[in-house]
């Protein structure tokens, strides 16, 4: 009866170390994932905030006066008069 005894309290005693290092574990794990996440949503918000940036370039560079300008000035293009204007019809 005696080695029951003892051989229960070795089994609990395994249990329980088991139980306390999958915690430990676990919380590990937990603490790695959060950080993992924080950076990833850092990362998130820099790359929002690089699209704003880039939204705001683009609608500044297909502004209709920019873009008259730049044919004006690097293609040489200009407004047609109004008798070089042309109606066709189908």
């Amino acid at each position: 009866m005696r080695a029951v005894g003892i051989f229960s309290l070795l089994l609990l005693l395994a249990s329980v170390m088991a139980s306390a290092i999958a915690v430990v574990w676990t919380r590990h794990q937990s603490r790695s994932l959060f950080v993992q996440l924080s950076q990833l949503q850092g990362q998130r918000d820099e790359l929002n905030i690089e699209y704003g940036r880039l939204e705001l370039e683009q609608a500044t560079w297909a502004e209709p006066r920019r873009i008259d300008s730049e044919a004006r000035t690097k293609l040489g293009m200009f407004a047609p008069r109004p008798q070089d204007v042309q109606l066709v019809r189908q």
